[in-house]
């Protein structure tokens, strides 16, 4: 005897992961897609540039998605494509407001925490924003999943609660971390968190540590700096600090499945990655790169002096991304490529 059910009935599908085995070509490479997911998840900062790809891949996937964001940094028409499909809710709320988030969160799989202040220097004049958006927002979630027995967390941290150090590479194990902005105290003691409520009351966490993530949707760093101000003047270009800051940057794209593959792989209930590519760029190469792609000539690099751009910056770091290196994750894009790629991306506004 066969049931049919009403066309407006929704039947959640129960979350689970399941492997197969495909091969799609991106810009006449050819790669193999190795990891899907099933699953309801609920996205904060989902309308922001990480986020917003996220849910693509998501939903692309078959999984359902709800979105909160208080688009404060986020933006409505990097997600304006998914609004009416069925699966796909969007919240535009604070995460300061518990309440909210508690009711929100009901009947969810597992929590994709991306929001918060997006700007590290930010917290130079306003000391309690990362503090805020930062460790109480991530209270707030963790409480919310707390009492929505919602026990799966994916947390995405970031290379600056290292601070600055005089190791060349850096794997997660390296201490004490000892970040000096206040960016970086509020993703590590987000860390901390997360870390304790794992402990205390059985979650499973996936945190990741990013290197500098550009690419389409892109909406601040070095590389929407420079073409602003070339826009403006064409014949010169201010450039914070001395030029040598050399960093790794990874590709959005390449953000995205290194953080699913983490998820779809690794099955400890702590599970801490760096999130790199294997190779830096400086802020001088960022900016004859800009320069070429703009058509530019001729373009006097004026810079302010220093070692580093702002009070808090980190002038020079390198990831050891060994560990998900291990797992069978590496980045398809070298720093170089992914920043040029990048800069297209912003140059066409390629949403």
């Amino acid at each position: 005897m066969s049931l049919t059910l009403p066309s407006t009935t929704k039947i959640r599908i129960p979350y689970k992961k399941f492997r197969f085995t495909n091969e799609t070509r991106i810009e006449g490479k050819i790669y193999n897609v190795q990891d899907s997911f099933l699953m309801h998840a609920f996205i904060t900062g989902g309308a922001g540039f990480i986020g917003s790809h996220l849910v693509d891949t998501l939903l692309n996937n078959g999984s359902s998605v709800t979105v909160y964001d208080n688009l404060s940094s986020g933006n409505k028409s990097f997600i304006h494509h998914h609004l009416k499909q069925e699966e796909f809710t969007f919240i535009q709320d604070d995460l300061l407001n518990l309440s909210r988030v508690k009711k929100e969160m009901k009947d969810h799989d597992v929590v994709f925490h991306l929001a918060a202040n997006p700007h590290v220097r930010l917290g130079e004049s306003h000391t309690d924003l990362d503090l805020n958006q930062g460790i109480v927002a991530t209270y707030n979630v963790l409480e919310a999943m707390r009492q929505n027995d919602v026990k799966n967390i994916v947390f995405s941290s970031s290379s600056v609660v290292y601070g600055e150090t005089s190791e060349p590479s850096l794997p997660e194990t390296y201490g004490p971390t000892l970040p000096i902005s206040l960016y970086g105290a509020g993703k590590l003691g987000a860390e901390g968190l997360i870390s304790a409520f794992c402990g205390t009351f059985d979650f499973q966490a996936w945190m990741y540590r990013f290197a500098n993530v550009v690419g389409a949707r892109g909406t601040h760093g070095v590389i929407v700096d420079f073409i602003e101000k070339l826009r403006k003047n064409p014949h010169e270009l201010e450039i914070l600090g001395d030029g040598r800051q050399c960093k790794p940057y990874l590709y959005v794209s390449d953000c995205v499945d290194g953080i699913l593959f983490g998820y779809a792989h690794s099955h400890g209930k702590m599970n801490l990655f760096n999130l790199s590519c294997d190779t830096t760029t400086t802020v001088t190469r960022i900016a004859e790169m800009v320069t070429e792609e703009m058509g530019l000539t001729d373009v006097r690099f004026k810079y302010t002096g220093g070692i580093r751009g702002w009070k808090g910056d980190v002038p020079r770091f390198q990831l050891d991304a060994g560990k998900i290196n291990t797992l069978g994750w590496k980045a398809t894009l070298s720093s170089d490529e992914a920043v040029r790629k990048a800069i297209r991306d912003v140059l066409h506004a390629n949403l």
